[in-house]
């Protein structure tokens, strides 16, 4: 019993802190994005299965600006699908929005990923890259995370997801320029002046 109310404070710690920063952008200092120099990972070197388990080379992405975020089918951001979808059908010629499923964030994305992917496109009509259900922190997180969130890997940034949706922003060349919290939606100020 202790066991399972130490989860459950747990868990209630994470979600008010995710109250907290849900409106949160963090942005790439003006010297990095600039830098192409030193030993920083490439980001188009990574690779992940898409939901229907085939191999996506993040270098298909080249010369996109890429927004990547942490979902989840029975979270109060859920509705948030149909944002990006809507973002993703309009810009697609110069943005692409990755849907990384993630069930970290108090059990809310439970389903196979075969039921996320019907979920998302029968609810949602989802038709942005989605790719297979993964941690997007702590040890067994995925390298796509990793990089993200690992300042010796994308020359800066070392916030993981505080919740689910939160978003990276990455630039044409590759390189990691915004971090979002949850709230942050296609047309948010924040997210519209990191556009420009």
């Amino acid at each position: 019993m202790k066991k399972y109310f130490l989860v459950f404070i747990t868990g209630i710690a994470t979600w008010l802190a995710s109250c907290f920063n849900a409106n949160k952008v963090t942005s790439a200092p003006a010297t990095n994005i600039s830098d192409t120099t030193g030993k920083k990972a490439s980001f188009y070197s990574l690779k992940a299965k898409a939901i229907d388990g085939t191999d996506v080379s993040m270098d298909a992405f080249k010369g996109k600006k890429i927004i990547v975020l942490n979902v989840a089918s029975e979270c109060g951001y859920t509705p948030q699908y149909s944002d990006w979808e809507a973002f993703y059908k309009a810009n697609q010629d110069k943005y692409v929005v990755l849907g990384f499923p993630c069930n970290q964030f108090m059990g809310q994305e439970p389903g196979t990923d075969a039921e996320i992917a019907t979920f998302c496109r029968k609810n949602y009509g989802v038709t942005f890259p989605l790719f297979e259900k993964v941690d997007v922190k702590g040890e067994d997180a995925h390298p796509v995370y990793k990089w993200l969130t690992d300042p010796a890997q994308n020359g800066w940034n070392s916030q993981e997801p505080s919740w689910n949706f939160c978003k990276y922003l990455i630039d044409e060349n590759g390189k990691l320029i915004h971090f979002f919290a949850s709230k942050i939606k296609p047309d948010s100020p924040e997210f519209t002046a990191a556009m420009k």
